[in-house]
């Protein structure tokens, strides 16, 4: 299983973005996505998720209200819409897909909840 994410650029603060993560490989029916991101020399940190099946969302604080986590059953794809971009959002964003069980909530946020991952896509806000 292999993991595409795309959509990365640059941008000036409050501008909108939408990423994509699209998965591929074996027949693969992912329980759950999400979006990680990671500054330089900072942990990478849990962003949002998705559950596959009932759509069951999951935000970080820092960007809920303002990122959108949807699915693409059919193409197997997740996507990240990200508006009203703040300097402090700029990263590498991960995505990262569950083969196994529907995750429960309190571990949607979990990385080690995560069998695969994405190369990740840089995402710069700058005036």
């Amino acid at each position: 299983v292999q993991l595409q994410a795309s959509g990365g650029g640059l941008l000036q603060p409050g501008g909108s973005l939408k990423l994509s993560c699209a998965a591929s490989g074996r027949t693969f029916s992912p329980s759950a996505m999400g979006w990680f991101r990671q500054l330089p020399g900072k942990e990478r940190e849990f962003v949002a998720a998705i559950t596959w099946r009932d759509r069951t969302t999951r935000y970080a604080g820092s960007v809920r209200g303002r990122f959108t986590i949807s699915r693409d059953n059919a193409e197997s794809t997740v996507y990240l819409q990200m508006n009203d971009l703040r300097p402090e959002d700029a990263a590498v964003y991960y995505c990262a897909a569950r083969g196994g069980n529907r995750p429960i909530w309190s571990s949607m946020s979990e990385q080690t909840t995560y069998d695969y991952w994405g190369q990740g896509t840089l995402v710069t806000v700058s005036s």
